[in-house]
């Protein structure tokens, strides 16, 4: 606005040195001008309004997933945990990656999932999920039952919001439950159509915990699905690894995956200094800016605890877990 006014003032001036003011072609100036700048300006007007209103959406959204998508403590009992999300969605801050963890007595349990799409909708199903897993954590379930609860939670979701022609809501989210006892050293795993956790060793490297049997992503309506359970050693100073496929996912400008078993070297650091350093190698690979959303969570069974060897993987049924009770 205030470039026309100045603009408009100079032919203003101009035309009055050259004494034609009054003439058809300078008044034909000065109205084109007066035109184009009050276009200008109201264009300029809209232009500052939309950016107000996305900077409004952008907060409420950043408000809403953060209630959601709560942040974890960085202790949940003997163990060190350390979480980062990152949202393809930059403007809105929003995404359908999840993570959320409980304390029950003597353990702790955590999922980590991906719910298909993006957007309100992917929030959604997401804090539905989160909040079946809060409710219901700490109750004294094998994994495996907890796991087929949650299909049903999720299952049941799709009934709800079933459209006019009885097509159910399209969605399913790949999840891995974890359950961490805090004695002996070992953790228990279900796994949902996800990406397998790394485990990590200071000067070793990264491997990754393949399951024997992976089960089906949740909410996938397929009758009453088997959930198997694996139980591996987890002991003092290692570092489990769980994250979701935007990680993997990412490509650079050749079009080639992040390499994520390559570039998880733990040196032995606080684990949310090695996910930051983590995080930032994964945008540097993808050129600043992810196509999915991705999260990584890092969890540190400290040294010095109990610690009863360094196994593989000890693939097994479900587990009765009769040492869980009521908080």
């Amino acid at each position: 606005m205030l470039t026309g006014v100045l603009a408009l003032m100079c032919q203003v001036a101009i035309a009055m040195l050259q004494r034609d003011l009054s003439s058809a072609d300078r008044v034909a100036q000065l109205l084109a001008l007066i035109g184009v700048s009050g276009f200008a300006a109201v264009m300029s007007a809209g232009r500052e309004r939309s950016a107000r209103e996305l900077r409004r959406v952008s907060q409420v959204c950043e408000t809403a997933q953060e209630l959601v998508l709560q942040p974890l403590p960085p202790r949940i009992g003997p163990l060190h945990v350390a979480a980062v999300y990152l949202s393809a969605e930059n403007e809105m801050h929003i995404g359908g990656d999840l993570y959320a963890a409980a304390r029950i007595k003597r353990g702790t349990r955590l999922i980590v999932g991906d719910v298909r799409g993006k957007g309100l909708a992917a929030v959604g199903d997401a804090a539905l999920l989160m909040g079946a897993f809060r409710a219901v954590a700490h109750l004294p379930m094998t994994l495996a039952q907890l796991t087929a609860h949650l299909d049903t939670s999720v299952c049941g979701r799709q009934v709800e919001l079933a459209a006019p022609d009885h097509q159910a809501h399209e969605c399913f989210i790949t999840a891995v439950l974890l359950e961490i006892p805090d004695h002996p050293a070992a953790a228990r795993i279900a796994y949902c159509g996800h990406p397998p956790p790394l485990l990590l060793r200071p000067g070793r490297t990264a491997a990754a915990l393949s399951p024997r049997l992976p089960g089906p992503p949740l909410g996938l309506d397929i009758g009453t699905p088997c959930y198997d359970v694996d139980t591996f050693d987890f002991g003092a100073g290692d570092l489990l690894l769980l994250y979701t496929d935007g990680v993997i996912e990412a490509r650079n400008t050749r079009g080639e995956f992040y390499p994520l078993l390559e570039r998880a070297a733990w040196r032995g650091e606080r684990p949310e200094d090695f996910l930051e350093r983590l995080r930032t190698d994964l945008l540097a690979h993808a050129g600043g800016r992810l196509h999915d959303d991705a999260a990584m969570i890092a969890i540190e069974r400290p040294a010095g605890m109990v610690q009863q060897g360094h196994g593989n993987l000890r693939r097994g049924g479900p587990t009765n877990l009769s040492f869980l009770a009521r908080r």
